[in-house]
């Protein structure tokens, strides 16, 4: 088939390599988010995706809407048979959807129909889930609903953050995007519709979301860290300042500080929950790069029943 593939971020790459691989298919082209600001020059960096395509030769279109006219008349001039999507970042609409003879397929990193939406890996972590996976499903206008082509499953383990589970989803998920577009083609997938049951929505989370809350049960200031790395980076608040949290360890036998309170011993920072004690591994202070807990509570000197997120931010 003649293909146009849409997405924008790095994990989006393994699953356009896959493609471009595919004796079977052409990458004609390559639809992505516009260039964007990105360091502490702000200079405009085009997307990774934007950036595998243009070593391989391929044509990049970045659309500020993709309901844009003059998109539109270059996807209708090019033709596609069939639009492969990974983490594009933007709605499309009716008007495109209706431009390729089979239609726009995405991978998706979630178990459909759970985890609709912007952020699927972060909310299976957040929620604790065990098992995870990806699937491709036919666009249509709802969100994530189309019929399901394919899955694929992957356990959650216990130290995974989103960033480590995601990758693994990406390379996985590659080949399932591959295979499914080679079903289409030849006519041996046909896609099944998502069952009623079983819906959860993954909104985008916020950096108010990652805020960690030390009242809660140990289990969950563990699962917001790891949901939140790489982004947007789960924090708290120390002596008025945003302190990132990178890596904590729980430790189920110690239950001695209150929620928030820290103690630091010879190699080790403590920190207090609405249940047990977690130790701190990593962390980043605001302005400086990540660092050993136990280097950044030397270099602060914490205090006898001090506490994390008991002041606002100043």
């Amino acid at each position: 088939m003649k293909l146009v593939f849409a997405g924008t971020p790095e994990v989006a790459v393994p699953a356009l390599d896959a493609l471009i691989a595919s004796d079977r298919h052409e990458v004609v082209a390559v639809v992505t988010r516009p260039d964007a600001p990105s360091g502490r020059g702000r200079r405009l960096v085009a997307s990774p995706v934007a950036q595998r395509a243009e070593e391989a030769g391929i044509e990049v279109l970045k659309p500020a809407k993709p309901r844009e006219e003059d998109f539109l008349a270059r996807l209708r001039e090019i033709g596609p048979d069939c639009c492969p999507v990974v983490a594009y970042g933007a709605l499309l609409p009716k008007v495109a959807l209706d431009v390729p003879a089979r239609g726009w397929v995405n991978l998706h990193f979630s178990l459909l129909p759970a985890w609709r939406g912007a952020a699927p890996v972060q909310h299976a972590v957040m929620a604790g889930d065990e098992m995870t996976g990806a699937a491709t499903f036919q666009i249509e206008e709802g969100l994530d609903s189309g019929p399901v082509y394919g899955v694929l499953t992957e356990h959650v383990r216990p130290t995974d953050t989103s960033g480590d589970l995601l990758t693994r989803l990406a390379f996985a998920g590659a080949g399932l995007l591959a295979a499914t577009m080679d079903g289409i083609e030849d006519g041996t997938l046909l896609p099944v519709p998502q069952p009623s049951e079983g819906i959860s929505l993954a909104p985008k989370i916020n950096v108010e979301d990652a805020q960690v809350d030390w009242a809660a049960p140990a289990l969950r200031v563990d699962r917001v860290v790891r949901a939140c790395t790489p982004a947007p980076g789960a924090w708290t608040v120390f002596r008025g300042e945003r302190l990132k949290l990178v890596q904590l360890a729980l430790l189920p036998d110690r239950t001695e500080l209150a929620p928030g309170e820290l103690a630091v011993g010879k190699n080790n920072v403590y920190g207090g929950t609405g249940s047990h004690e977690v130790e701190l591994l990593w962390v980043q202070p605001q302005g400086k790069k990540p660092m050993r807990a136990a280097d950044w509570a030397r270099g602060v000197r914490i205090a006898p029943g001090e506490r994390l997120g008991s002041a606002d931010v100043g």
